[in-house]
């Protein structure tokens, strides 16, 4: 890094990094860039007591691009920064779990300053880094979670990330390991024929993200059956949907909504999960028969969610040094 640039324009150039971090942790977009604008305003308070402090003792005026004295490692320091402040945010959603999920849906009328499209970004991140794995993340341990992130995304040691939660090296290297297991989760149905039916469901998904129709409705059997639970539409009762057509033009009716949805383990198999906002909102269970989709089974109910191991599908997050 350029030591003779501004602390701003050095702050920028972690900025990337500080995003991927918070993203991680946090699983939303906007709370991930609230953390990193703490994470400046923290490091502008530390530089401007600094510059008072020093200025009081000998009237020297520090640089633009110095670092506040005892920050050796300004990449370090900030990474240290917005991991705490992920951890106190992600301490402050344990105690509001009772939140509708539908609270963390983005707002596609929020537009921001830079003409960003923020349910776009939200989508592209969430698929970049694993709708599942963020579902995952999500039913970690706040300690867990950093833990996890820091070292098997980042690989910071385990001697950096302890102090962070008051724990030994080797008990953050415990918190690590259960996230990881956590994260491969349980071995694939026996007998399931997991790469047919993933290519069965991402087709699946593939379709609802780009409003074809006629690609659903070749997908599934002409006798499919749906059911979806109460908390799905809601309704009063369970609804229940019957045939290719009927049930490719619900699909169709939420393209919006495949946006925040990738594929995962579920149980075992190959299904899908939404989640804006890094929130677990429902999950898509799939029937297949062949090569076609023969029933869904959507739920959405909270109880029926906390009793499925959802995992990551095909692939393994975990970085450097594994166990």
């Amino acid at each position: 890094m350029d030591e003779n640039a501004s602390l701003p324009e050095r702050f920028e150039k972690d900025r990337i990094r500080l995003r991927a971090v918070a993203y991680r942790m946090l699983g939303s977009v906007t709370e991930a860039d609230d953390a990193v604008q703490e994470t400046w305003l923290r490091l502008s308070r530390t530089a401007d007591a600094h510059a008072d402090h020093a200025d009081h003792e000998d009237g020297e005026e520090r640089g633009d691009g110095d670092a506040p004295a005892g920050i050796e490692n300004l990449t370090g320091w900030l990474t240290t920064v917005v991991s705490r402040v992920c951890l106190n945010m992600l301490r402050a959603r344990e105690n509001r779990r009772e939140d509708p999920l539908d609270a963390y849906v983005p707002d596609p009328d929020a537009a921001p300053e830079d003409g960003r499209d923020p349910e776009e970004e939200e989508a592209l991140l969430a698929d970049s880094v694993g709708v599942a794995l963020l579902v995952v993340l999500d039913t970690l341990t706040p300690a867990e979670r950093l833990s996890f992130v820091l070292h098997d995304m980042f690989a910071v040691p385990f001697d950096e990330i302890g102090p962070l939660i008051e724990r030994t090296p080797a008990a953050t290297r415990q918190l690590a390991s259960r996230a990881r297991r956590r994260v491969r989760g349980v071995a694939p149905a026996p007998g399931a024929d997991l790469p047919r039916r993933r290519q069965v469901v991402e087709a699946f998904l593939a379709a609802t993200r780009g409003g074809n129709f006629d690609a659903l409705v070749a997908l599934l059997h002409p006798d499919v059956v749906l059911h979806a639970d109460r908390t799905v539409v809601p309704t009063p009762e369970p609804v229940v949907v019957r045939g290719a057509a009927t049930v490719a033009r619900g699909a169709m009716a939420a393209t919006g909504r495949a946006l925040f949805t990738g594929p995962a383990l579920i149980d075992g198999s190959a299904g899908l999960v939404m989640a804006p906002g890094g929130r677990l909102l429902l999950v898509l269970v799939f029937t297949v028969t062949g090569d076609l989709i023969a029933g869904i089974d959507v739920i959405a109910e909270p109880e029926r969610l906390r009793h499925l191991d959802i995992t990551v599908l095909d692939g393994d997050p975990s970085g450097p040094d594994g166990e």
